[in-house]
């Protein structure tokens, strides 16, 4: 039985203060935990309804009732296991591959994308402004798929992390170089991709090396691609190119 406290502890959880104060996240999913368990990241405690469901993982878990993992979980159809994580520690961005930037990603579902897509195109650093969200969100989590396991993501000052590095900076820009038309030979490189409404801002703008876009073939009135439809494009050209 999950004590109230407990409940209370973990719902907290859901918000950004506490997750940050505690230095936790939740994970709901078996393939997600398992994905984390897998990659070393440390569980604080794993709550499921069938004792079959980990049992060839090597680690404990309590057995609770499917009424007190409703209590705790955030889905209005809850997975039969929730697990607490503690937060990995970010490790340093070496200039030894391709990096992502995010300059102010808001929507929880784009960064996880954005996450998955580092993971399946061998992207191990992923750089986030201060004001993107947390991708310790639950939504983000469940775009990841557990990605999240095999990439680092580090949070910090973007301005002075393109100022430091000695990388090539390529921007997404509606009035870039077509990107079917560069050549992506260097071995590594940042991607900077922008805010959903306002793209790079003017001061990461200004750091970026070479403009890139993506040529737009249909009705001019769509705007803009979605900024992780937009990074799945580009990270396949470079990829292609390298």
């Amino acid at each position: 039985m999950v004590s109230k406290s407990q409940i209370k502890f973990i719902k907290n959880l859901q918000q950004k203060k506490y997750r940050t104060e505690h230095k936790l996240f939740v994970v709901e999913g078996v393939k997600t935990v398992k994905e984390l368990v897998k990659a070393n990241i440390k569980p604080y405690a794993i709550y499921t309804t069938s004792s079959t469901v980990l049992e060839d993982e090597n680690f404990k878990s309590e057995l609770i009732s499917t009424a007190d993992l409703k209590k705790i979980s955030a889905l209005k159809t809850p997975n039969n296991i929730l697990a607490v994580f503690h937060q990995p520690k970010e490790k340093e961005i070496t200039p030894n591959n391709w990096v992502v930037a995010v300059d102010d990603v808001r929507d929880p579902g784009n960064l996880g994308t954005i996450i998955r897509l580092c993971d399946w195109f061998g992207i191990t650093n992923l750089f986030c402004s201060n004001h993107t969200v947390d991708c310790y969100n639950p939504k983000t989590l469940q775009a990841t798929m557990g990605s999240l396991a095999r990439v680092n993501i580090v949070y910090g000052d973007l301005e002075a992390f393109l100022k430091s590095t000695k990388m090539p900076v390529y921007g997404a820009f509606m009035d870039g170089k077509n990107v079917y038309k560069e050549s992506f030979t260097a071995e590594n490189g940042v991607l900077v991709m922008g805010n959903e409404a306002n793209g790079v801002s003017v001061t990461i703008e200004n750091l970026v090396t070479k403009k890139i876009s993506i040529p737009q073939f249909g009705a001019k009135t769509t705007e803009s691609l979605n900024v992780a439809t937009a990074t799945a494009i580009l990270l396949n050209e470079i990829r292609r190119g390298a």
